[in-house]
């Protein structure tokens, strides 16, 4: 599910994005038309137009195709929710950053994309992961916004879960949905993530106070 390109790159990294997209997009196609088993790494490169050896540059598996972006989200969510405003609620920063992260992903290739993973039933329930040191950053960086010391108090690495949980659930549906009123990626997270915002997670009076102290 590839993002939309920010920043301004040199000539040489547009060229090397844009082999990168074709091999990816040449991948999603013959993954959605024959199967993500019945498909090659050889034919992946000669539908891009590129040699195997190119291929191999670019990209390690068939696998790390379609799960190359998802496996980047933890880090990308991270860093999105370092980047929102310093006194906006946790919760909601957390949201915000995973809504931008979703809103990042171009809606023709996230189509294709999805028609390529339905095809790979095993490779679905790796969708969830996110790295330990993604998720740790999360957690340190809601425990600032909740003015609170994360080893002694559960509730921020209990907001990440949930949160994470929340949108992840939303995403599932995305994916797995497959009748033609399917509604949007970026509508069903939003719609997710509501759920589990909630000002109890917001610093104030009686809260921000280790774990086991009275409340």
């Amino acid at each position: 599910m590839p993002d939309k390109p920010t920043g301004q790159l040199s000539l040489r990294d547009r060229q090397r994005a844009q082999v990168h997209a074709d091999i990816r997009l040449a991948a999603y196609r013959l993954f959605a038309d024959r199967g993500f088993d019945n498909v090659t790494t050889e034919q992946i490169a000669a539908a891009a137009g590129v040699s195997p050896s190119t291929f191999f540059r670019y990209t390690t598996s068939k696998e790390d195709l379609l799960l190359e972006q998802v496996r980047r989200g933890g880090e990308a969510i991270a860093t999105l929710l370092e980047q929102r405003p310093g006194d906006e609620p946790p919760d909601v920063a957390l949201a915000r950053a995973i809504e931008a992260r979703t809103g990042a992903f171009q809606e023709r290739d996230s189509e294709q994309w999805r028609a390529a993973i339905l095809t790979a039933p095993t490779l679905l329930e790796k969708l969830t992961l996110i790295a330990p040191e993604d998720k740790s950053r999360m957690v340190k960086l809601t425990a600032a916004r909740m003015r609170t010391d994360p080893e002694r108090d559960s509730r921020p690495a209990l907001l990440v879960h949930l949160v994470l949980a929340a949108a992840d659930f939303g995403f599932q549906q995305w994916v797995r949905t497959c009748t033609s009123d399917r509604r949007p990626l970026q509508e069903l997270v939003s719609e997710a993530l509501r759920g589990v915002t909630n000002p109890t997670w917001r610093p104030g009076p009686g809260r921000g106070r280790a774990k086991g102290d009275p409340r």
